[in-house]
């Protein structure tokens, strides 16, 4: 791993050597699984739109983790085209996974559990800080899979982050005065 920056490698030589046991190696597969296709975060969207109190929330986690997915997964993968940490580095790790086809950058697991989850803070506080700690579970099993570089995982999890807060400002500023007036 001498080729790359020196965070990542770092980080990666850290997970590698120090971080894998029994328990970990079962754990991680799991709670990377919870962010394929964004599943757990879509589940929790669609029941929240079940309740008046919570749709408005569960709409907005739909919307910005299509944002995060059109600009991560449709645009920068296919403009950045990283390959992942184990086809630049075949045979250094055995995987826990199956190998991901798509590209590296940015990790799309990071970016549709921090959008999800920053939307989740945004109206409840004590639940959105438990996504948020479950957000950064899911991105961190990336590199510890080592099918992303912690670079990726950053990239994710700003890119989510800030598709959650443009799809907010967007909703506060331009639809919900609009929403306010049909109540009348």
């Amino acid at each position: 791993m001498a080729d790359l920056n020196f965070f990542d490698a770092g980080v990666m030589d850290f997970v590698q050597r120090h971080l894998h046991n029994a328990v970990t190696d079962a754990l991680f597969p799991m709670v990377t699984y919870l962010g394929e296709l964004g599943a757990v975060w879509v589940l929790v969207a669609v029941v929240l739109l079940f309740f008046p109190k919570t749709k408005r929330c569960g709409g907005l986690m739909l919307l910005s983790m299509l944002a995060a997915f059109l600009v991560g997964e449709v645009f920068l993968k296919n403009v950045v085209d990283r390959p992942r940490p184990f086809q630049t580095y075949p045979g250094a790790v055995q995987l826990l996974i199956r190998e991901p086809a798509s590209w590296s950058f940015p990790s799309g697991h990071s970016a549709a559990s921090f959008a999800a989850a920053t939307v989740v803070f945004a109206y409840f506080r004590r639940w959105g800080a438990a996504a948020l700690v479950l957000a950064a579970l899911i991105a961190f099993s990336r590199v510890f899979l080592f099918v992303h570089y912690p670079t990726d995982v950053l990239a994710g999890a700003a890119l989510g982050t800030l598709c959650a807060l443009g799809v907010l400002a967007v909703f506060h500023k331009l639809a919900l005065p609009h929403l306010s007036r049909w109540k009348k």
